[in-house]
């Protein structure tokens, strides 16, 4: 199979994705290479488990997500399925067998800064935090893995886009929660560069940014 999810337009400048697309239709439009699809993937794996059928198991309120996260995955030759969780629940789960998926990745290995990229932008639409809602805007990262959120910040860096200290908000609340934000200049830098494929987060950059 050839490396292009699709032939055309790879070469698109990173902002394309929001000036081309609805928000609903996400990365329809916008063709991505297998490697920065599955780097995604990689970043998105910090808010899934892996079962003890050796499944790998992202859930969500609602299916908007989980159906980007299917269309990619079948773009790329690999099978997934979404069910409800529950009857009486708004949760569903995306299950998929995955060979690729790995917890243990290093995203500064990646050969390429489209694949780093695209890593961070699995990571955000998955463990990210922007306001749904009006007030003040900003960009968090999280996660209890400290060197993982490390690592983040030094590709940020890398593509000049500043954060703020690694910090943990409440040692007795959690010590295991660690933080990033990206400070407010470089919000539009973020949104511009990293982006998302999350149709909620989309919507929200598109008008916050008005990019």
């Amino acid at each position: 199979m050839s490396d292009k999810v699709s032939s055309a337009g790879n070469q698109q400048g990173s902002r394309s994705i929001f000036n081309r697309i609805d928000p609903s239709e996400t990365t329809r439009q916008t063709p991505f290479s297998q490697k920065e699809v599955k780097a995604y993937f990689l970043g998105a794996l910090h808010d899934a488990t892996f079962s003890s059928n050796r499944r790998y198991r992202f859930s969500q309120k609602g299916t908007d997500w989980l159906l980007v996260l299917k269309k990619q995955l079948k773009d790329i030759g690999y099978n997934s399925w979404i069910y409800r969780e529950g009857k009486n629940r708004s949760v569903y789960v995306l299950e998929t067998l995955a060979s690729f998926l790995d917890f243990k990745v290093d995203p500064t290995k990646f050969k390429t800064i489209k694949e780093k990229i695209s890593y961070i932008r699995g990571f955000f639409d998955a463990e990210g935090g922007i306001p749904r809602n009006g007030g003040r805007f900003y960009i968090q990262l999280v996660q209890s893995d400290k060197e993982k959120i490390n690592k983040l910040k030094i590709i940020l860096d890398e593509l000049e886009i500043k954060t703020g200290k690694i910090h943990n908000p409440s040692k007795r609340v959690d010590p295991n929660y660690w933080r990033i934000y990206v400070l407010s200049d470089s919000h539009k830098k973020f949104a511009e560069i990293i982006n998302s494929w999350h149709p909620r987060k989309i919507k929200i950059l598109r008008k916050r940014m008005k990019i």
